[in-house]
């Protein structure tokens, strides 16, 4: 018997339902598996258990504070007092903060809250509410340690260092020094320095300095010399962090407009209505291929072993790379085009360079304008990984804060300026886009 047209339809629709219900748990299962084998080859749990989670929190807190160093020197007895433990931060003979009080051989340090750490010819002592006093003396050159029992988890003993963590500050002690560090909020000395006339002066007393005619120093205004105690101001350098974000935005830019100039007449070539020569176009297209086939991070380790370091090295990476991606993306458009539009300016009896130049260029425009400055707002982005690599630009800096891991607050100064320049250059861009192919 032949089935009837109604058995036939459940049918198909059994076997349908049957076939997608098997999909829907497969898909999950599938994707379930993947997790599972990614979490073994990259080995999750023991990235875990290498965290540390101690370490990350005191970075993070360093990217919106500044700490500052009292160091004795156990040798000398000598004891300075710096902003994040830097010469260009030491605080001069006869200025201190109001935590930190000096008396013959005897520091103290208040922490606040009842915290307080004293050096004297003894040793050093921690005098921590709601536990007791952290007694250290030397003895026989090593520090020994007296505290009650049990030792809490946020004192840290061996044999020649203790080490002392608490909510109000870090405390160490070794053989050849002991040293405090106090965090407070914000960037320290970003304005001035310790030895600038302009520095612990509040807002109001600036705005009167600087409409004062009595100056500071006789040969300028004070204006002048604020202005000038900023830009040189040794600690954060403004004016090497203005010139390099200058450098990266001018490695993209050379980059990018080098790119489009010389994708444009490469784009004629690999276009089928503009060259009827197949292996020519092939040749082309292969070239561009290649080209933006290679990430551009390698081409900026290739030619920095050629050229050496240097912002022109990071523009002829970026120049580069983009000039395949535009070399397609022209082409492409240029195959696109109206050919009733060239097919009129050709019955006026123009040439080929009078065609192109009124029948085809008009039409791409839009789109060579929009694509080269998408990659212009992308690749300051990109400059800022290229001029770590070629030492220039930002990136330069950033890199070198980075590897000290001590300034974390000028990587977070770094960061936000790159941030900025990116939202820059997407306002301009887009501004631009609008102005030249709307006209609005």
């Amino acid at each position: 018997m032949t089935a009837t047209p109604a058995a036939s339809l459940a049918d198909t629709v059994t076997r349908r339902f049957a076939a997608r219900t098997r999909l829907a748990f497969a898909i999950p299962a599938a994707i379930l598996a993947y997790l599972v084998y990614a979490a073994i080859s990259f080995d999750i749990v023991g990235l875990v258990q290498r965290a540390r989670l101690d370490n990350a929190a005191i970075l993070l807190g360093d990217f919106w504070s500044h700490k500052t160093h009292v160091t004795r020197d156990n040798r000398t007895d000598r004891v300075t007092v710096a902003i994040e433990g830097e010469a260009k931060g030491t605080y001069p003979d006869g200025m201190l903060p109001d935590w930190v009080t000096i008396n013959g051989t005897t520091t103290t340090i208040d922490l606040g809250d009842g915290h307080v750490i004293t050096y004297d010819d003894q040793g050093a002592r921690y005098v921590v509410p709601a536990y007791g006093t952290i007694d250290i003396r030397p003895e026989g050159g090593k520090p020994v340690l007296t505290a009650p029992q049990p030792i809490p988890d946020w004192i840290s003993v061996s044999e020649n260092k203790v080490s002392v963590t608490t909510d109000h500050g870090r405390f160490s002690y070794s053989r050849s020094k002991v040293e405090t560090f106090k965090y407070e909020p914000g960037w320290e000395l970003w304005f001035f320095t310790l030895d600038s006339p302009f520095y612990g002066k509040s807002f109001g007393e600036l705005v009167r300095l600087a409409a004062s005619a009595d100056r500071i120093d006789p040969a300028q205004s004070n204006l002048v010399h604020m202005a000038h105690d900023f830009w040189t101001n040794r600690m954060w350098r403004h004016g090497d962090v203005a010139w390099a974000m200058f450098e990266t935005v001018l490695m993209a830019f050379l980059g990018t407009m080098s790119s489009a100039l010389v994708a444009l007449p490469l784009g004629f070539l690999a276009a089928r209505n503009f060259n009827p020569l197949g292996p020519l176009r092939f040749a082309a297209r292969r070239i561009f291929d290649f080209i933006r086939g290679v990430d551009g991070l390698i081409w900026t380790i290739i030619l920095s072993r050629a050229f050496g370091p240097g912002p022109m090295t990071g523009a002829i990476a970026i120049a580069i790379t983009d000039t395949g991606t535009f070399g397609k993306t022209f082409s492409e458009a240029l195959e696109n085009i109206d050919e009733r539009q060239v097919e009129g300016i050709r019955s006026t009896g123009a040439g080929a360079l009078q065609r192109a130049r009124f029948g085809v260029i008009p039409q791409i425009t839009p789109v060579l304008l929009s694509q080269v400055l998408y990659y212009l707002e992308s690749n300051t982005r990109s400059a800022t990984v290229i001029g770590a690599i070629v030492g220039g630009g930002i990136g330069l800096l950033l890199t070198q804060a980075i590897i000290t891991q001590k300034d974390w607050e000028e990587v977070a100064y770094y960061m936000v300026l790159i941030v900025l320049m990116v939202m820059l250059m997407d306002s301009l861009s887009g501004w631009l886009r609008r102005k030249l192919i709307k006209g609005t």
